[in-house]
């Protein structure tokens, strides 16, 4: 097998590439946390150069992306993509990504991270963090099955014939389903969380017909039947991402920033990348080339064929680019740089095994990594080594303070942590709380980070272990960062906790303020360019307007990072978003309500705007139908978000107390039969700002915020009943808790007239997450 070698370096997303698919040597299929999937056509090959058109723009990060080989009812195939919001997008290539899907597949709760497609086309399964693995027929577009059983986050699907479904999950288990969704097989062996899963070639050596791997470390081979009939070793932290090759290789790709090339047992070869993360991986059939996505944005292409490779300028600086890469202390283990060899050990020694690692202690006393290539017989240099925040007994100074520890936390892969400072005279509760708020990260956290700073100021201390921690493995894998939303599982018992604080009443109002601008600007600009080529430039941004709105994405980019009174140029931007949210297509408003609700938080002015008729934001928002258009879910969703927002000012907290009985009436009938996840959670949080409102020192004696109060307990009582998300139920319990603080008559209502009795025995039944336990426990006690 001749060595891989870089053919093409592909750098149009402007986030992490989360998933790839290789289906024809003439194009290849990108997905990301930009919110978007990429079309790239081969233009020609030598030397490699692609074409990238943008096939869908979603609103939220996109995790999974699969194809579907061309049939007589669909000639160019189907792309198939999902992610953070939900929803399950099919598309033909051919269409632009204004234009409707061929379906849209509903039925997952939570982040969808993993899609595969029957080689025959007969179906397409899907995997989420909500627990379940879904199947679907194609040209039928509805679930056909829903696989369930598993106890995490489905992590890795794989069609692997007709009759034979497979899914990978984060509490360790492999299970084999039939499609009509029984339950076959558990395969167990797996000791940490499995993230991936690929079909073995019939001619590979073992005789195993399909692979798994995860968060051990380990590529481990399996017959059907369970058996494990080998394992591959290489690779120094989670692996995300296993491919198979036409020659019967394995490839993967994991945290440790590598793609490896797997000969039977053997590592043929290490790819080293210069990012954090080499999230995905694929191959093509065809001419057996390899396609990379990791966390800086780019998509990389191997090929072992001369004529595919790049000229010998771009691949050197691919190389130079690995070389001046830094490596984080935390990934290599604790340094003594006074043991480590000199540069003449390289020239000294040669490696023992393909992707072999080496420390040696510069002349300038940097340390520098150096990995071993069996094909090229020699060391590659691969980065320098970085020192990180850690513990040492010393305090560690940050942002002017002194604190015992200060954690990375990683919120968003591939981006970099968040620091969570830390003392031990602190109540692990109360950092965490104000860690989450400072940051506008969602409540589900809490519990995690809180037990995060416990397991880890227990002697603990910052960096990699070479062991195990006592009773099971470090649910941090190999480096202590966080990372909010891995489900863990270990037999270790728990440290003592200290008292969690009480929750009930919520006092602070909450918004929904994360957001990508450059995607969203890019949207308006894509949006604006189609809607003067389709002959109504009358309602596009004219030149000025679009500057305008340069310049509003800036202002409002500071705005989000720091506690800063609104400038001039985002009280003008206003009119400007309401012109788009109210004049375009209503399949174009979409990211002129994404503008809007960040400006209901931004800015007074977005409450005391008044239209040419004197209509404020909420009759405007009425008027312009995007409640009454059900084809457009996450335009509702928006333009909810914009009405919780508006507690954000002391303006918009006033024009939503004054319009309580419009804004309850376009919320609550928009979510009354709606089980869109980030909808109920929208409602839920305005809810909660009600709630904030009408128990506050001005309202709370008015006659007025008990029968409101009464009102919102009814639909409350009703949304947390149903709800299957643990958020929209944590927040809705949140405000049916702070309502009960109206009084004797809120409280008589809610358990004699809404069963709120009932509707908590269902979530206790539904929900075991600690944080809610705790509110429902604070709930009942108002009850008594």
């Amino acid at each position: 097998m001749s060595n891989y070698k870089l053919s093409a370096s592909l750098k149009e997303h402007e986030d992490d590439v989360r998933g790839v698919v290789f289906p024809r040597s003439s194009f290849l299929l990108s997905t990301s946390r930009d919110a978007t999937v990429r079309l790239w056509k081969l233009l020609s090959q030598s030397p490699p150069k692609y074409d990238c058109s943008i096939i869908s723009h979603g609103s939220a990060f996109i995790n999974a992306v699969t194809y579907l080989a061309p049939s007589s009812a669909y000639p160019e195939g189907l792309i198939i993509s999902g992610g953070k919001d939900t929803v399950i997008e099919v598309r033909q290539p051919g269409r632009a990504p204004e234009e409707n899907a061929e379906a849209l597949l509903l039925g997952h709760s939570h982040n969808v991270c993993a899609l595969d497609a029957h080689i025959g086309g007969n179906f397409v399964v899907s995997g989420s963090w909500d627990g379940s693995a879904r199947l679907w027929r194609i040209g039928k577009w509805e679930c056909d099955a829903v696989l369930e059983g598993h106890d995490g986050s489905v992590w890795a699907v794989l069609a692997y014939d007709q009759d034979t479904i497979i899914t990978g999950c984060a509490d360790k288990l492999i299970r084999i389903f039939s499609p009509s969704g029984r339950l076959l097989n558990i395969v167990k062996g797996n000791t940490e969380v499995v993230r991936a899963l690929c079909r073995v070639s019939k001619i590979h050596s073992s005789g195993a017909d399909f692979a798994s791997a995860g968060n051990d470390s380990i590529i481990r081979l399996w017959k059907l039947d369970g058996r494990q009939v080998g394992e591959l070793h290489g690779h120094d932290s989670f692996i995300y991402s296993l491919a198979s090759l036409p020659s019967g290789a394995l490839v993967s790709s994991g945290e440790d920033r590598t793609v490896r090339v797997w000969k039977g047992s053997d590592c043929v070869q290490t790819i080293t990348h210069p990012a954090i993360s080499v999230w995905t991986v694929a191959t093509c059939s065809e001419n057996s080339d390899i396609v990379s996505g990791a966390s800086d944005r780019i998509v990389r292409i191997f090929s072992e064929d001369p004529e595919r490779q790049a000229e010998p300028q771009v691949i050197e600086a691919f190389e130079d680019s690995v070389k001046a890469s830094s490596i984080p202390q935390q990934q290599v283990g604790d340094v003594n740089k006074e043991q480590l060899p000199g540069p003449e050990f390289l020239q000294q020694k040669s490696g023992t095994k393909e992707g072999q690692v080496v420390m040696i202690k510069e002349a300038n006393g940097a340390v520098s990594a150096h990995q071993w290539s069996q094909g090229a017989q020699n060391w590659m240099n691969v980065g320098t080594v970085v020192d990180a925040v850690g513990s040492s007994g010393k305090k560690i100074d940050y942002l002017g303070q002194e604190y015992d520890y200060v954690f990375d936390v990683d919120i968003e892969d591939g981006k970099p942590p968040l620091k969570l400072p830390f003392n031990l005279s602190q109540n692990p509760y109360e950092a965490a709380t104000k860690f989450i708020q400072e940051n506008e990260l969602p409540s589900t956290y809490l519990d995690q980070v809180a037990n995060f700073i416990i397991t880890n100021t227990h002697g603990a201390t910052l960096g990699p272990s070479s062991q195990a921690a006592p009773g099971g493995p470090d649910p941090w894998g190999t480096e202590s960062r966080y990372r909010p939303g891995d489900d863990v599982s270990s037999s270790a018992p728990a440290p003592s906790m200290p008292p969690r604080p009480k929750v009930l009443p919520q006092t602070a109002y909450l918004s929904i303020k994360t957001v990508n601008l450059k995607t969203v600007q890019k949207k308006i600009e894509e949006l604006n360019h189609q809607l003067v080529n389709d002959g109504s430039k009358e309602l596009s941004l004219n030149p000025a307007q679009l500057e305008m709105l340069q310049k509003l994405m800036r202002a409002l980019d500071q705005s989000l990072s720091a506690s800063a009174k609104p400038s001039q140029v985002i009280t003008d931007g206003v009119e400007l978003v309401m012109g788009i949210v109210t004049t375009w297509p209503a399949a174009q408003r979409l990211p002129g309500l994404d503008l809007l609700r960040l400006l209901a938080a931004a800015t007074p002015a977005t409450a005391e705007y008044r239209s040419s008729s004197g209509a404020n934001i909420v009759d405007v928002l009425e008027s312009s139908g995007v409640f009454e258009n059900k084809d457009q879910p996450n335009n509702v969703m928006l333009a909810v978000r914009t009405f919780s927002n508006l507690f954000e000012t002391e303006k918009g907290r006033d024009l939503a107390d004054q319009s309580f009985d419009k804004i309850h009436a376009l919320a609550g009938s928009s979510s009354a039969s709606s089980s869109n996840r980030n909808l109920i959670i929208a409602v839920t949080t305005l809810y909660v700002n009600y709630a904030v409102l009408f128990t506050s020192a001005s309202h709370s004696c008015l006659p007025s915020s008990i029968d409101r109060g009464l009102v919102l307990m009814n639909d409350l009582v009703a949304i947390v009943s149903k709800a299957t998300d643990s958020e929209a139920s944590y927040r809705g319990l949140v405000a049916v808790g702070t309502l009960l603080g109206l009084g004797e008559e809120v409280q008589m209502a809610a358990k004699e007239v809404y069963d709120l009795e009932g509707a908590l025995r269902k979530i206790q039944q539904r929900h075991k997450e600690p944080r809610i336990k705790g509110v429902i426990f604070e709930t009942r006690d108002l009850l008594k």
